[in-house]
């Protein structure tokens, strides 16, 4: 039993425990961010929701490399296509955002909080992924979006602050 537990824990990952630790707080730290300003906001899907999605899109991209590292050039085996890795976290979180979009009397609320649960959901494939400077990059851009151009609107009239 000790021998089975052993090799339970021994199998060789494509990822290091190291980078795999750096990667998952990442994804939480760089997604918390787009929450934070929807918190600032009073928003139903704030900092933890935000830092929960980008930590599932990264663990999901990390179980997608360990299963085509483990299942890679073995015959008889199924093929595995990325692509579907990323449809797969892109329906789940488009069904969590649409959520939180709310239709009334003719007005739309929601909608930009859903947007940025699904950009917390790709940054947290890019993490997942060792796509450190496309998540930094969507990061920034996903806070400037959403702060900055706020502050654009409601200086135009366009929106209330």
């Amino acid at each position: 039993m000790l021998n089975s537990l052993a090799e339970e824990f021994s199998h060789e990952a494509p990822v290091a425990i190291d980078i795999l630790l750096v990667r998952l707080v990442g994804a939480a730290i760089l997604s918390g961010l787009i929450g934070l300003e929807r918190e600032f906001r009073n928003n139903s899907a704030g900092l933890r929701t935000n830092m929960l999605i980008g930590l599932a899109a990264a663990v999901f991209a990390l179980i997608g490399l360990q299963l085509m590292h483990e299942f890679a050039n073995q015959p008889n085996t199924v093929q595995f296509d990325p692509i579907r890795l990323i449809e797969a976290i892109t329906a789940g979180i488009a069904f969590l955002a649409a959520g939180v979009i709310i239709h009334t009397r003719g007005d739309v609320r929601g909608l930009t909080t859903g947007a940025s649960m699904w950009l917390s959901g790709a940054i947290g494939l890019c993490v997942g992924l060792g796509m450190w400077v496309v998540a930094a990059m969507a990061t920034g851009a996903g806070i400037v979006i959403l702060w900055l151009l706020r502050k654009t609107e409601v200086a135009a009239g366009t929106k209330e602050n």
